[in-house]
């Protein structure tokens, strides 16, 4: 190879993406982490697709459960993502709130929203990459969080 991860980070950071929080409930919590590694996978049977680092948490979260969430944030929650993403904040705790579907969280107040059985996952380098079977989905108005350049953006802006 004749560049660094870093150079590949920066590259890649320069495709926009959506952001999400992945959420999944084990012994009565719920853990939750912000991946913008996220997209469909087939319309039938509908799956998607979330890219978890191997060192994450909910790496070993996601085989043990078998389901997971999935929330599109909307463009004003930039606080939330910044919360699943290791910024913990006494503020956003207080407020978050989940709608449960089949014993599966999702965050209220995105832009959508889907719950999961894991369907299958795959080796993907430093990361697995978890394929999930769509149950419930919901969805609503307003403007998507993206990330671009290692900042976050909306369309509006």
């Amino acid at each position: 190879m004749s560049f660094d991860p870093a150079d590949f980070r920066r590259v890649m950071g320069l495709f926009a993406t959506g952001v999400t929080v992945v959420t999944a409930p084990q012994d009565g919590e719920v853990h939750g982490m912000t991946a913008n590694a996220f997209t469909s996978v087939s319309l039938d049977p509908p799956l998607i697709l979330v890219s978890i680092d191997k060192r994450a948490r909910m790496h070993s979260i996601l085989p043990d459960v078998e389901r997971f969430g999935v929330t599109v944030l909307v463009s004003d929650q930039e606080d939330i993502s910044n919360h699943f993403a290791g910024q913990r904040s006494q503020k956003v705790i207080e407020r978050l709130e989940y709608d449960w579907t089949d014993g599966i969280p999702v965050l209220k107040g995105g832009i959508a929203s889907m719950a999961c059985h894991l369907w299958a996952s795959y080796d993907g380098g430093d990361h697995t990459l978890f394929v999930g079977r769509v149950v419930h989905l919901d969805a609503s108005d307003g403007d998507p969080l993206l990330y671009f350049r290692s900042k976050y953006r909306n369309i509006a802006k």
